[in-house]
């Protein structure tokens, strides 16, 4: 299996779009193993519904939590309790996307955190990250927790207006790939999605001969 984890700086950034854009254009599998909060749209339906991808490449969650929380929070408010030996083995398919849930840091159990799943699954990390105040830390502090677990990045894919600078600073101080920017989107759907990702990534970056 190859494939990818999408994870970002903080949550509420974008990752879910940017993994529906990505899953896409590489025509990948995309799996979202936890899923906290289920009120409104899925993150597994919302990239259902961008990425263009027939039905069958979105894969089954193992953990669908009620609440919007931290996912140990809310496994604990649905008594459920999260089990590593369910998330070690990532799905057995040809080419996979994994969107994390939330941060690096996120607890998934009381002891256990989404990074240390990551260096589990001996993946390379697309880093996602805002563009607005605060990013510089947030991105350096992520790029080095990966770091000292010897977790591959790929790269950093922005998301938001362009700010030059704190891209720039981001790549260069943190010794990383700048892949591409996705810009906000007046309106969304699969079509201008698929567009604004080809016109802002390249995808020899993630490995895919041109």
């Amino acid at each position: 299996m190859t494939g990818f984890i999408v994870t970002g700086t903080d949550t509420g950034i974008g990752k879910t779009v940017f993994a529906a854009a990505l899953a896409g254009a590489l025509q990948a599998y995309y799996w979202k193993p936890i899923q906290a909060g289920l009120d409104d749209e899925t993150d597994s339906e919302t990239v259902s519904r961008l990425s263009g991808l027939p039905r069958h490449k979105i894969l089954p969650e193992v953990y669908k939590l009620t609440h919007p929380l931290s996912p140990h929070r809310s496994a604990e408010l649905d008594d459920v309790e999260i089990r590593r030996e369910r998330l070690l083995q990532p799905p057995a398919v040809d080419q996979l996307v994994i969107e994390g849930a939330g941060g690096l840091m996120v607890p998934l159990t009381r002891d256990w955190l989404a990074i240390d799943l990551f260096a589990d699954w001996h993946l390379a990390v697309v880093l996602c990250a805002r563009t607005a105040l605060g990013t510089i830390n947030h991105s350096l502090l992520s790029i080095e927790a990966l770091r000292l677990r010897d977790i591959p990045i790929l790269g950093m894919a922005f998301i938001g207006e362009a700010n030059e600078d704190s891209e720039r600073t981001i790549c260069t101080m943190g010794g990383v790939r700048r892949l591409g920017r996705l810009p906000h989107l007046p309106s969304l759907d699969a079509e201008k999605l698929t567009d604004a990702f080809r016109e802002n990534f390249n995808l020899a970056d993630f490995g895919v001969e041109m």
